[in-house]
Formats: C-alpha cells, sequence, structure tokens
C-alpha cells in the first residue's frame, strides 16, 4: 500500500512522475487540478470545501494512490493520510523546458493547439515560482515538506528512480 503525494512547480513533471507511478505500482492517480478549478472565464479556484470533498472521496475509494498538484492548500488536507512526499524542486529552466515539451493533456484542454495558447502565462507563472509567496509558491512546497514527518524525497532534475 502505497499513499503518495507529489508537489512542486507547473512544468517539474508532476504528471508524469504520477502516471509512471500508477503504472508501476498499481495505484490510483488524482491530478489535483481536476477539482481545484471552476471552468468559467476567467477560470477561477473552485470553494475549498467541495475540493476537499472530491479529495476525501477519492482517498476512500482506494488503498493504494498517487494525488499531484502545486496546491498547498489541498496538500495539506490529505498529508495525514499520505506516507509518502516527492518533491519535485526542479530549476525554473528545466520546467520551463519541461512545459514546452508536455504532450496534450486532453484532461485540461480541447486541443494540442489550445494548450500551446497557454504556452506564455504558463512559462511566465513558472518563472514566479521562486517569488510567489501564495500556495503555489516554492516557500509554500518548501515549509509543506519540512513540516511532513513521513517519508519524503527532493527531487531536483527529471532523472529519478520511482
Amino acid at each position: 500500500m502505497r499513499r503518495i503525494l507529489i508537489f512542486g512547480n507547473s512544468g517539474s513533471g508532476k504528471s508524469t512522475l504520477a502516471m509512471e507511478l500508477k503504472t508501476s505500482h498499481g495505484v490510483a492517480h488524482l491530478d489535483l487540478d481536476e477539482l481545484a478549478w471552476i471552468d468559467s472565464n476567467p477560470p477561477r479556484r473552485a470553494p475549498l470545501s467541495d475540493s476537499n470533498a472530491s479529495i476525501e472521496q477519492f482517498i476512500r475509494s482506494s488503498d493504494s494512490w498517487v494525488i499531484e498538484g502545486c496546491y498547498t492548500d489541498l496538500l495539506e488536507f490529505v498529508a495525514s493520510a499520505a506516507d509518502e512526499l516527492i518533491y519535485l524542486d526542479l530549476p525554473v529552466e528545466q520546467c520551463i523546458e519541461n512545459a514546452r515539451n508536455r504532450k496534450w493533456e486532453p484532461h485540461k484542454y480541447p486541443s494540442k493547439e489550445a494548450q500551446d495558447e497557454n504556452l506564455d502565462m504558463l512559462i511566465s507563472w513558472i518563472k514566479d515560482y521562486q517569488s510567489r509567496d501564495d500556495v503555489f509558491s516554492r516557500s509554500a512546497h518548501q515549509n509543506f515538506y519540512n513540516s511532513f514527518l513521513g517519508k519524503k524525497k527532493i527531487y531536483t532534475s527529471n532523472a529519478r528512480n520511482t
């Protein structure tokens, strides 16, 4: 039984690693992007209570799982149920390169073209990781990592063993 949280900057490889773990270890997978936002223009965050209820339903549905995202507020909600943290603390330049090379994410965008139209905004977001002071920031991620008492790892490159 594995219950893993993966977090880091946008483009750090959270989804890729989560999918590797899903395949290699047979764990259920939850991408927090799927429940953190309300589909509106512009998009806005869903109420935390709604997101937390969805997370609770997910973790009750499987003994082994991996949850990934950059939302420290949502990760804090589920931290007590997790037995392992993986913090992807890659250099910003690597996250930008990963974002540029990202495959189409059909659960987020209707087409690869629509995804690529968002690339400039995403790169700007990635660049602000160190200077932001919100729940998506490097400082919030580092504090979350430091406060977790279970098994934990930090990866500073995409070269890793799962």
